[in-house]
């Protein structure tokens, strides 16, 4: 059963009591991420979440993963376009201090500057590694050219250029800006007491700078034609990732938008892995993801095929698009899809870290709890009809993006690009 408090300082409380358990996820949310960045400070949100985990005044970097780890659990944490997390899953009978641990790095983070140089050095590592892996930097080349001269275009991590000058002032004073009370939500899933915990945060938050949510720069969509970038790389393999832009997580399309993507590239059973991999044998890893931010987003499909295959591969994709937009799936596949939604989601409500995150996401980013019988009927109500629609909208010309990492003679390049039609 959840729970919500808020707080006189805008600070947000939800938990859900889930009796019997013996794990417990803690998880503390801030309303920024890369979205909140510009492009001189691109990766100052991710830095920050490095520099959280190195020690409090009260607490150096090895005691605060002893405190967690040294109890059986595990501590973690993560920053996307939109939030930022820190997270730790413990036994119930640890709660307070899993929410102590974590209060104190994200309020009292000492930021020392040695450790800010040398953790520099490891993010600009940790930058190049995944400039190293195509199948990962090709979803940054298409994020470059979906969204140009956006904050949704930058690599979460940054660039080597915009992490290289950043400093101590200037990290404290974007963590003093964004950490504040108003920014936060605190979640809890498991055999929680609601009361208690109530009691702890208001005394362990009382302190936090207040402060309203920042809001980032919306994103005005002005594509007029099909974009195409390629890394020529010796690679073993071709990458690409193939991106269209879709509509934000509130929108009231947003379930057939999930089960298209079900149909399409969610699983084993789905048109792409069973067209493109399966019957024709044209690539190894073949799937789709939703990308959902607050006012946009993004229908992504990815493959990584063999290099004379490669063309061939972009072909089938675009013509599975093509013919879910244009023919009505089966209500067959419209079933099972639907199927596959409710007890994925079912299954994750089990688990008490997925529960976190789950209700986190909604709590942060749309201010309200979920209700999963809400869901779930709408999810049911999803017509073939709405199906064909969303894809109709979506499935466009103007607004499909490719990225392409691997071994492309001009020609081809050429030949791929004349193909781009949906």
């Amino acid at each position: 059963m959840y729970k919500k408090t808020e707080f006189n300082n805008s600070l947000t409380l939800v938990t859900n009591h889930m009796p019997g358990m013996e794990s417990l996820a803690v998880g503390i949310w801030i309303r920024t991420g890369s979205r909140n960045e510009n492009e001189k400070i691109s990766g100052i949100s991710h830095f920050l979440e490095h520099m959280l985990f190195k020690g409090t005044p009260s607490r150096d970097c090895r005691k605060l993963k002893e405190e967690i780890e040294g109890r059986g659990g595990s501590l973690n944490g993560f920053t996307s376009e939109e939030v930022s997390c820190f997270l730790a899953k413990v036994s119930y009978k640890h709660a307070d201090v899993a929410l102590e641990v974590l209060s104190d790095m994200v309020l009292n983070a000492s930021i020392k500057q040695e450790e800010l140089d040398r953790e520099r050095g490891v993010i600009i590592e940790e930058i190049k590694m995944y400039q190293d892996l195509p199948n990962h930097h090709v979803h940054d080349i298409l994020a470059e050219i979906m969204w140009p001269g956006n904050p949704l275009g930058f690599s979460i991590a940054g660039s080597i250029e915009s992490v290289s000058p950043i400093s101590r002032k200037g990290i404290v004073k974007y963590r003093d800006e964004n950490y504040t009370s108003g920014n936060m939500v605190i979640v809890l899933c498991g055999n929680v007491d609601h009361g208690k915990i109530e009691t702890n945060v208001q005394k362990i938050f009382s302190k936090a700078a207040k402060g309203k949510t920042q809001h980032p720069e919306p994103f005005c969509n002005n594509q007029s034609k099909p974009r195409m970038k390629v890394i020529n790389k010796d690679t073993k393999q071709s990458h690409i990732s193939m991106g269209l832009h879709s509509f934000g997580k509130f929108h009231k399309d947003r379930y057939s938008l999930t089960l298209l993507h079900i149909i399409l590239g969610a699983n084993m059973s789905s048109r792409l892995f069973e067209n493109i991999r399966e019957k024709k044998g044209l690539a190894y890893e073949i799937g789709a993801d939703v990308k959902r931010y607050n006012e946009t987003g993004a229908f992504v499909v990815h493959a990584g095929t063999e290099h004379k295959k490669a063309k061939e591969a972009i072909r089938c994709i675009l013509k599975e698009l093509k013919e879910i937009k244009e023919k009505h799936v089966t209500a067959g596949e419209l079933k099972r899809a639907k199927e596959f939604f409710k007890v994925q989601l079912l299954m994750a409500m089990e688990d008490t870290v997925d529960h976190m995150l789950w209700l986190g996401e909604y709590a942060t980013s749309l201010n309200k709890l979920p209700d999963r019988k809400e869901i779930i009927k709408k999810a049911e109500a999803v017509t073939t009809d709405d199906i064909k629609r969303v894809a109709q909208g979506i499935f466009k010309s103007s607004g499909l993006n490719i990225a392409m990492i691997g071994e492309f003679k001009d020609k081809e390049q050429k030949e791929i690009e004349k193909d781009l039609v949906l």
